[in-house]
């Protein structure tokens, strides 16, 4: 029979536990008797705090009202010293010394003012009348009131405060009678005592209690108190306490906040009164709102309970409902719908199933798109391109015989096509229209393959792919495809001529795997677009080309600290005077391993990555370290560096070449700039706003290489250049070339006209020179005078360049010059 309860107890217990509606239930009870509980005891302690601060700021307003009451008792008192001392019949009788009148008037002004002391003393603080005879010990205090009279800054000789006399504290005021020297004093005062302690608690509600030591190390002894006499006692002791300091004291089994407030702090004998506020009396208000509060929350509690239960289970009956039906959506049953049998939030969760199970067909169709279609041109993507070739490769790796109706194929091409100029399209047109070209080029290729139905796909960005059933469709599909594009592109108002590079890449030939193959096609587009020569089929040189290509401009790098990278100078000479007046700076890299590195071989890859600034920057320090050097020996000369299209690109060139400058102490005339025509072209604003700052720097500016270029007039008229560079492939056959001839004169007549020096670069010979001086060159730079040259040997070529000079030229510097 024990064991029954028992077993029934513990089938309840997990009954409770397995439903959600009795675990929401006590839940909510326990949270909120937590709350409850938590609430009250915050209240609690909020109204103890919010009570001991009320209590303190009481206790602090109160010592204000006492300071009060004890000023105006003071000025009481200096007020009727001073209508006494200011009466002529009393000023009469202190000069003829009438004592009998002087006690007589002291006892009528002390009673009209209800002072207990008024007394007269002469000019020694001896005492001369009084309204009553004074205590034995009023005297010691009324010279240290005397002490205080003429210690007084105030300037009338008033002196006033609270004394303590035969245990008693006594608030005296002490004024002198002048005529016009001081004659006598006058004081008056009151008894602070139990009538002071009275008022005090009527007016603030505070118990008061004064209390007076004979010393700093007795103890305090309370001369009046508002409290019963044991609770008075109970405040006797050292208590010490500094003044203004607030605290809390049990007294008489009570909790009260006491604040010390000083009356004295001249008097020789500690005088200081208690301020005390019942600690149980502030909080007695809120006592019954905290009964109050826990009667409601307990009848709060069971409500709660009661109606939870009811709740939980309308919540609980409909959710079992949504989890049959969400095991059934799992489980792919999409057929039945899901009941809404409420219009609340679990009805709303309802609709929420009905939704998802309607629509997760359309999702999950609508997923499958995205991840294998092109959303802009409507083609297939990379990843289903991928699954294409590689079913395609599968089935050339087990074809089925040749003989039946259905003979697999055993080869295949990739075309990958990226077009040409799309950034700048881009750029300029933006990026609406060249989502626009990219969809008329889809279109474009499918009318080309038309019907043949060959798998196409756009790989990113404007990279497209083909894949052809036969490696011999590659080159006649790249030819159909070009032919395609040679009709302009007509976008909206816009009429683009648009080309495209094509790489190629054969199966088996060039690769067997799906990844190599479009990685193959890819290194042939990019070698034809590097070559512009349109189509490209793969070969093992462009990808030995590339790894070369990439290994050098990694050594590139580690070139500039490894010490490896020299400038040379070449000279330029005065056509007109024969005179040196400047140089050109020339980059050489002395591989360790390769040898010496013809600049066309690093120069445009360090462009094409971006790695030309760097190279650049690395040049005009060297040539701002040689410059000095060079002045020094009394070459001052105007050092050339040229600028690729990526320094003009960077805004901050002009600060870069400013810092370095100033480091090195050069001034900006030294350093000349030199530009290609077709550096400009690639953003010429960009390139002029450059141009303008490196201008107004006070830096040189030359055109690099003129004729070969654009050759645009408008921009030679607008940019800020001072000097023009002609090709050395007009120069080198002047002696002989009629047409060169033509070409040089007419340039060195505009340059002369647009205010230009002009320099002639590829001066090989005697004969070119002469030609160039004829027709009115200024400056020659060549062979003809001197190789590039290392800085150090440089110098030495300078330095003797005057001597070497007639012999160069085979003439006397007159007739040379003639």
């Amino acid at each position: 029979m024990t064991d029954a309860p028992a077993s029934w107890l513990q089938r309840l217990r997990h009954r409770l536990q397995r439903r959600l509606s009795t675990r929401l239930v006590v839940a909510s009870v326990a949270l909120l008797v937590v709350v409850q509980a938590l609430g009250l005891l915050s209240l609690r302690a909020s109204i103890d705090r919010n009570a001991r601060q009320s209590i303190q700021q009481e206790l602090a307003l109160g010592e204000r009202l006492f300071q009060r009451l004890l000023e105006q008792n003071g000025q009481r008192l200096r007020d009727g010293a001073g209508l006494l001392v200011a009466d002529y019949g009393f000023r009469s009788a202190v000069g003829s010394r009438d004592l009998e009148t002087i006690a007589s008037a002291l006892g009528n002004h002390g009673r009209r003012i209800g002072a207990t002391h008024a007394l007269l003393l002469d000019t020694d603080f001896a005492l001369q009348a009084a309204a009553s005879p004074p205590e034995d010990a009023v005297m010691p205090a009324l010279k240290e009131l005397a002490q205080r009279a003429q210690s007084s800054t105030a300037g009338d000789g008033v002196a006033g405060g609270l004394v303590a006399i035969d245990g008693r504290i006594h608030q005296l005021v002490m004024v002198p009678m002048r005529a016009p020297l001081v004659i006598a004093w006058v004081v008056m005062g009151f008894r602070v005592d139990e009538g002071l302690v009275r008022d005090m608690q009527r007016l603030s509600g505070l118990q008061i209690a004064l209390q007076t030591r004979a010393s700093a190390s007795a103890d305090w002894l309370t001369t009046a108190s508002s409290l019963a006499p044991l609770s008075s006692a109970a405040l006797g002791g050292p208590a010490p306490m500094r003044p203004g300091s607030a605290s809390s004291v049990l007294i008489a089994g009570q909790a009260y906040g006491m604040r010390v407030a000083p009356l004295d702090t001249d008097s020789e004998a500690p005088l200081r009164a208690l301020l005390l506020r019942s600690v149980d009396e502030a909080v007695a208000p809120y006592r019954s709102l905290q009964w109050t509060l826990l009667v409601i929350g307990l009848l709060g509690t069971v409500a709660l309970a009661a109606g939870g239960l009811w709740a939980a289970r309308r919540i609980t009956t409909p959710i079992r409902e949504l989890s049959g039906a969400a095991q059934r959506l799992a489980a792919g049953d999409f057929e039945r719908p899901v009941p809404v049998t409420t219009r609340d939030e679990i009805g709303e969760l309802a609709q929420t199933f009905e939704h998802m199970r309607t629509s997760i067909d359309a999702q999950r169709k609508e997923v499958t798109r995205l991840a294998y279609w092109d959303s802009l041109t409507g083609l297939p993507n990379r990843a289903q391109f991928r699954e294409a070739v590689s079913a395609a490769l599968a089935q050339r790796e087990h074809p089925t015989p040749e003989g039946s109706a259905a003979a697999t194929p055993r080869t295949a091409a990739i075309l990958l096509l990226d077009l040409d100029r799309f950034k700048h399209i881009n750029d300029l047109l933006g990026y609406a229209t060249g989502d626009q070209l990219l969809r008329e080029v889809g279109e474009r290729l499918g009318a080309v393959i038309g019907a043949r139905g060959f798998p196409m796909a756009r790989l990113s960005g404007d990279e497209f792919a083909l894949l052809l059933p036969e490696a011999d469709l590659g080159e006649p599909m790249a030819a159909e495809i070009a032919r395609a594009f040679e009709r302009p592109m007509q976008l909206g108002e816009q009429s683009v001529d648009l080309r495209a590079s094509i790489g190629i890449a054969h199966y088996p030939g060039h690769a067997r795997e799906v990844d190599e193959l479009l990685a193959r096609a890819e290194v042939a587009m990019y070698a034809a677009k590097r070559g512009s020569s349109g189509v490209m089929v793969y070969h093992e040189q462009l990808d030995s080309g590339s790894s070369q290509t990439l290994s050098l401009l990694s050594d590139l790098q580690r070139a500039i600290g490894a010490g490896e990278l020299r400038v040379f100078l070449q000279p330029k000479i005065a056509l007109g005077s024969g005179d040196l007046v400047g140089a050109e700076a020339l980059l050489r890299w002395q591989h360790p391993t390769r040898g010496m590195v013809p600049p066309l071989e690093f120069i445009p890859f360090a462009e094409q990555t971006g790695f030309i600034r760097h190279l650049t920057l690395w040049v005009i320090d060297e040539v701002l370290r040689v410059s000095p050097q060079l002045a020094t020996r009394g070459h001052a000369l105007s050092l050339a560096v040229n600028l690729s299209t990526r320094d003009l690109m960077d805004l901050e060139l002009p600060d870069k070449i400013a810092e370095r400058l100033a480091r090195f102490s050069v001034p900006p005339q030294a350093l000349k700039l030199e530009i290609t025509e077709s550096a400009i072209m690639d953003d010429p604003h960009r390139a002029e706003s450059v141009l303008a700052r490196l201008h107004g720097m006070g830096l040189p500016l030359s055109i690099d290489d003129f004729g070969t270029g654009y050759s645009s007039l408008a921009y030679l008229k607008r940019l800020p250049v001072q000097e023009l560079k002609i090709d050395r492939s007009f120069v080198m056959h002047l002696d002989r070339e009629d047409g060169d001839h033509k070409i040089v004169r007419s340039t060195i007549d505009l340059a002369h006209t647009l205010g230009l020096e002009v320099v002639a670069e590829g001066v090989e010979n005697l004969a070119i020179w002469r030609v160039l001086r004829s027709l009115g060159c200024d400056l020659a730079q060549g062979y003809f005078v001197s190789r590039p040259l290392p800085a150090d040997q440089f110098e030495a070529w300078a330095a003797a360049w005057p001597q070497q000079r007639e012999r160069l030229l085979g003439q006397p510097e007159a007739a040379l010059l003639e």
